[in-house]
């Protein structure tokens, strides 16, 4: 049974890397996590390399732009790791050329410099899904039957966002994995690009070596996270230590957001059949 942790600083002698989520522990896409930011800086200070690691369907350098603007300071983190990036060499690996965007102007920055040509679906010969054209008041269920038309044809889809949901000023928002999930019920292949799925964790690794002039073993790294089919089941799958982060997109399922019931949480984490060190409601030191 998992249980609650004080603070970081409890358990972070034990590390020499931290993954640490964005959206969801860093920030809710509107309000940064002050205690989060205290915590990375004093791991970095202490202890070894903070990379953040996100879903995000954009480059690296875009989402520490996007940091920047939300007052994040770069003193708390050491490098960036993304789903988007990612994604651009699952683009390429297919073999295909003609790319249909399903997703939002914004993401378009993720095709640039690739020798891939956007089209619309009836020329496709492959999707690339970013995000709902408007997450605020859209559902999964308004691409029906767009997608259930685009997997008779049999194109690949790959996701540059695996996430289901996001806490989007506290608001619970459709994301790109569950518009995967749709296709792929309907006899659709679907490529999932980051978390939970082993690409973006050897993309970390390799970055954790850059950084050290060295590899990082698996056991000297934490991860931390507050969605449970992505960060902890990721965690699940390599194998590495996790620290569940509460308020987030499932702080409605564990009572009052400040004041989680911990046998719920402990409990919820045994039913999700996942190991943690851990949980916290908000990362602190």
């Amino acid at each position: 049974m998992s249980c609650r942790i004080a603070g970081l600083s409890a358990i972070a002698p034990n590390y020499k890397g931290l993954l640490s989520d964005i959206w969801g522990v860093l920030h809710n896409g509107e309000t940064v996590n002050g205690g989060t930011v205290e915590a990375l800086t004093k791991f970095r200070a202490d202890y070894g390399k903070v990379i953040l690691i996100t879903n995000a369907p954009r480059p690296a350098a875009k989402i520490c732009e996007q940091l920047d603007g939300l007052g994040v300071p770069r003193e708390c983190y050491d490098g960036v790791v993304t789903s988007g990036d990612v994604t651009r060499a699952a683009l390429l690996a297919t073999g295909k050329k003609r790319v249909f965007h399903l997703g939002h102007p914004r993401n378009l920055i993720l095709f640039e410099g690739l020798d891939l040509e956007l089209v619309g679906e009836d020329e496709a010969e492959m999707i690339c899904c970013t995000s709902l054209l408007d997450n605020l008041n859209e559902t999964t269920d308004d691409y029906d039957e767009q997608l259930h038309r685009l997997a008779r044809r049999k194109l690949p889809f790959v996701c540059a966002n695996p996430d289901r949901i996001a806490d989007q000023g506290n608001k619970l928002v459709h994301c790109a994995g569950a518009l995967a999930d749709r296709y792929e019920a309907y006899g659709g292949q679907i490529i999932m690009a980051g978390k939970p799925e082993a690409p973006i964790y050897d993309a970390c690794l390799a970055k954790f070596a850059e950084l050290n002039g060295a590899p990082l073993a698996k056991s000297d790294i934490l991860i931390i996270g507050d969605a449970l089919p992505t960060d902890m089941r990721g965690a699940h799958y390599q194998q590495i230590d996790a620290l569940f982060i509460t308020a987030g997109i499932h702080a409605q399922d564990f009572g009052p957001m400040d004041a989680p019931d911990d046998e719920r949480v402990s409990l919820r984490l045994t039913h999700e059949d996942v190991e943690t060190v851990g949980f916290m409601t908000r990362l602190g030191w």
